[in-house]
């Protein structure tokens, strides 16, 4: 699992140490990892963590509007890590994409983990125009140095891939929830739950864009430390 793919660039390194757990965190609308500096840190006492960043964020990369598209790249990505992931990390658009990841890789051996940020599994299709508000704030989370145009571009290019997929795939592997506060929460819950009916599901008392405020954040990790047993035995971790 060492070959590299012409896509080599989006795969980003947040730690590398022992541990029963590796990790990758998939990029949200917009495309940045910003935003999962602290959830990377947490992880990283149980394993390697790595990251994958959208395309479209540098000079000469072009941004991709297709949900299929990226779970293609990523899981050539995914295939050159020293070790297979046991979990997959997402927040929005990235749940879904980790959702997908998941059900092909458990195609080809054993099925990672996915852990879905307020993700849906099908979005109302709209104009760009009608996600404007959120095109806007996937810019105010962009990562620091960041080029505001190429996020924002990026994020338009994200929204129509959202808005164009519906995932289908069955869960194949253990899978966590975590909702934002809204209308749309039962639906949301019901619709991942036609796909996964052992699906774990936690909630968070915010607005999707606040999920990584740092007291949301702190009942966030929560949640996620109490899925982790399910993956890996607390009491045999190797000692930091």
């Amino acid at each position: 699992m060492t070959a590299t793919t012409p896509d080599a660039g989006l795969l980003v390194q947040f730690a590398t140490r022992p541990g029963p757990l590796s990790s990758v965190l998939i990029h949200p609308a917009g495309g940045g990892l910003g935003q999962y500096l602290a959830v990377a840190a947490h992880l990283s006492r149980h394993g390697d963590v790595f990251g994958i960043r959208a395309a479209g964020l540098l000079p000469d990369e072009e941004p991709v509007a297709d949900v299929e598209e990226m779970t293609r790249t990523y899981l050539g990505l995914i295939g050159t890590l020293p070790e297979r992931p046991r979990l997959l990390f997402g927040w929005s658009l990235g749940g879904v994409i980790a959702w997908e990841l998941a059900a092909r890789m458990a195609q080809d051996g054993p099925a990672p983990a996915v852990v879905m940020i307020d993700s849906f599994a099908g979005l109302p299709r709209a104009t760009d125009e009608d996600y404007t508000d959120i095109i806007e704030r996937s810019v105010s989370h962009l990562d620091t140095g960041m080029d505001a145009a190429r996020v924002r571009t990026t994020a338009h290019a994200h929204i129509r891939a959202a808005t164009g997929h519906r995932t289908r795939s069955r869960a194949a592997g253990p899978a966590l929830l975590v909702t934002c506060a809204g209308p749309d929460r039962q639906r949301q819950t019901a619709a991942w739950q036609e796909l996964d009916d052992r699906l774990t599901v936690r909630e968070l008392d915010c607005g999707h864009f606040e999920v990584f405020a740092p007291r949301h954040q702190e009942h966030l990790i929560t949640h996620l430390d109490s899925f982790l047993p399910s993956l890996i035995d607390v009491d045999r971790e190797t000692p930091r």
